[in-house]
């Protein structure tokens, strides 16, 4: 079963739909709270939208979305947008530290020459052994503690933003976060 999205944070608002695309209705571009999956919305007729606001888009009646149009394509999504997604994934990765940090706590080999640490960027092999080992002793129990416990590897919490980044905005071929 696919998680369903309720609530969507507005990237970008544009009130007379794509340039040259012909078309002049407006559009929304947002991302899903939970699944992180891009969405193309379109608001009710005489609603105004801004960008970090959070609107509902679950199955009941919706105030300010008409309806959602469907996935947004990475390439379509504005610069005021991609701003705004970076905010939105640091945000996130700093009110959901435990679930980030478990996932280092937890993260397991992929098949026999990949592991799941290695994805995160400034994570090679040597770094991903070190974590393994440390985290074999005791679970780590925030970012501070990875930093604390491993001065050598990179900013965890930035790994993760990135991470999250790159598989919002490129094509990659194992996805950790985003479904």
């Amino acid at each position: 079963m696919t998680e369903k999205e309720e609530y969507a944070i507005i990237l970008d608002y544009l009130p007379y739909g794509y340039p040259m695309a012909g078309k002049t209705n407006p559009v929304a571009q947002a991302i899903g709270e939970k699944t992180l999956a891009l969405l193309e919305l379109v608001p009710r007729k005489g609603i105004s939208l801004a960008q970090k606001e959070k609107v509902y888009i679950g199955p009941d009646k919706r105030d300010k979305i008409y309806f959602i149009s469907g996935r947004l394509p990475r390439e379509k999504l504005t610069e005021a947008a991609k701003i705004q997604l970076q905010e939105f994934v640091e945000q996130l990765v700093a009110e959901q530290e435990k679930k980030f940090v478990d996932f280092f706590n937890n993260a397991q080999a992929m098949n026999t020459r990949l592991h799941q640490l290695e994805l995160l960027p400034g994570f090679g092999k040597k770094h991903t052994q070190e974590l393994l080992k440390i985290r074999e002793d005791k679970a780590f129990e925030s970012f501070e503690d990875i930093k604390t416990r491993m001065p050598s590897v990179p900013d965890p919490k930035k790994a993760i933003e990135k991470r999250i980044l790159e598989e919002l905005l490129e094509r990659q071929r194992f996805n950790l976060f985003v479904k």
